[in-house]
């Protein structure tokens, strides 16, 4: 990885990561965009089946209306961190890592490549989830500016964190392990399916800690203009974290951590 004076940026290799990392989702779009919209849809239909009509109104909306936006940014942190993760750590197990090490790009444009491609198949995924939530539940977006910036937020610390796990990770299954015990809880145990006011105090204060609560309260409050916590604080917290998820990934791809062989 060359190193070049400040202020210089390779774009051109920059934007060629960028570039493959959107190519590698969008080739197999029924995997990466229909198979996502599939699941959400899935489970918007089984929680209104079974839950829906004995549910009463939460936070003033109906029930399957308040668990869409949730539901929508639990789609995009999942493949946001899927993109990333699978990437690296692929080309780390076929031992082509070398490819993306050799060009002359420094850890911030490796970086900013990785994460590009992350948020962007972030919010196609959205916008489908969006378009499907429009369509068939009528939902539309009380504050698009704040939707939008969550799920930016979202997508770049999830993909930043799919780098982190992928650059640990030297198998599959201890890929899997870090997706199953630690992703997926976290994004679970959100706020995603229930308001955390509804929880006892100490289980309160573990969602509070958790900061894709944030990111799914956030959402909920750009689509649906209602939300536990004070979006400002939420914002304030989601971008502090993912400032330093980012930093470790720059730190980690300087150094060649678990990349050099």
């Amino acid at each position: 990885m060359g190193r070049r004076r400040f202020g210089r940026i390779n774009w051109i290799g920059t934007l060629t990561l960028a570039e493959r990392e959107i190519r590698r989702f969008v080739n197999v779009w029924s995997q990466t965009l229909m198979a996502p919209l599939i699941t959400a849809g899935l489970f918007l239909l089984v929680f209104d089946l079974a839950i829906g009509p004995r549910r009463g109104d939460v936070m003033g909306v109906p029930f399957i209306t308040f668990i869409a936006p949730g539901i929508l940014m639990m789609t995009v942190i999942q493949n946001s961190f899927a993109n990333t993760s699978s990437s690296i750590l692929v080309s780390k197990v076929q031992g082509n890592i070398v490819d993306t090490l050799m060009p002359p790009l420094s850890a911030l444009e490796m970086v900013v490549g990785y994460i590009a491609g992350g948020i962007a198949r972030g919010l196609l995924v959205a916008i489908c989830i969006g378009l499907g939530a429009l369509v068939f539940l009528g939902i539309g977006v009380a504050h698009p500016l704040w939707a939008l910036v969550f799920v930016v937020l979202g997508a770049a610390l999830m993909g930043g964190l799919g780098i982190i796990a992928a650059t640990f990770a030297n198998k599959f299954d201890q890929m899997a392990a870090i997706t199953n015990f630690i992703v997926t809880p976290l994004a679970f145990l959100s706020g995603t399916f229930y308001s955390v006011a509804s929880l006892p105090p100490f289980m309160q204060t573990l969602s509070h800690l958790n900061p894709i609560f944030y990111l799914i309260d956030g959402a909920r409050y750009g689509i649906l203009g209602v939300s536990d916590s004070d979006p400002w604080l939420g914002l304030l917290i989601c971008s502090v974290t993912t400032a330093a998820v980012l930093t470790l990934c720059w730190s980690w791809f300087r150094s060649g951590y678990r990349l050099k062989p």
